[in-house]
This record gives structure tokens, sequence and C-alpha cells, in this order.
């Protein structure tokens, strides 16, 4: 990984996000906005890389506050520019209470 969450926080910050039409239908599919979305990566963590995505490697970032949200990004280092993906709300069936560690099924 070539960057950091901070280096993330801070295109966010600086407004240099996109927008991929998936993400844009599954958030108002599940009455999440841009700006908890924005502020999901603010306040959130990196909890698995998928360094093998093209046509960047991508990650999933989670946040508790004010409830638990997943969102896949990923980020072009060069452009300082960060993706987003998709976005949901993360459930007990596929994560343990803390929403971040995964179940294997």
């Amino acid at each position: 990984m070539l960057f950091s969450i901070s280096d993330i926080q801070t295109s966010i910050s600086e407004g240099n996000i996109l927008w991929k039409k998936h993400a844009l239908e599954r958030m108002m599919e599940r009455g999440i906005s841009r700006f908890r979305v924005k502020q999901a990566i603010l306040t959130g963590n990196i909890i698995e890389n998928y360094p093998d995505d093209y046509p960047i490697p991508s990650f999933l970032i989670c946040t508790l506050i004010p409830e638990p949200l997943h969102l896949v990004a990923s980020y072009d280092a060069k452009n300082e520019l960060i993706y987003i993906i998709t976005v949901y709300q993360p459930d007990l069936m596929h994560f343990e209470s803390d929403y971040i560690t995964r179940r294997y099924l």
C-alpha cells in the first residue's frame, strides 16, 4: 500500500472524490447520504485491503460512528483521488459484533 488513511482523508477534505454509479445506486437504496460516507472516511479505519483489484487496488473502510458502516473504495495516489465503489451497513451474519472481523460461513 502506497498511501495511508490520512492521505485518503485529506483527499476527502479537499473534495477529491468520485462516486461510482454502483455506489450511488446502493446509497439511494439504503438511505445513506454522501455526507455520511464522507464522515465514515474521516472517522473510519481501513480494515481490509484488496491489492489485486484492477485497475486500482481497493480497500474496505469501517466506521462505528454513529452506527456501523462499511465502504469499499480505491485511491489513485498519483492524482490524490478517491473512488467510492460501494457502501453498506454490515450485518452480524457476515461480521462479528465488532463489525470488523469477518465470519467465514
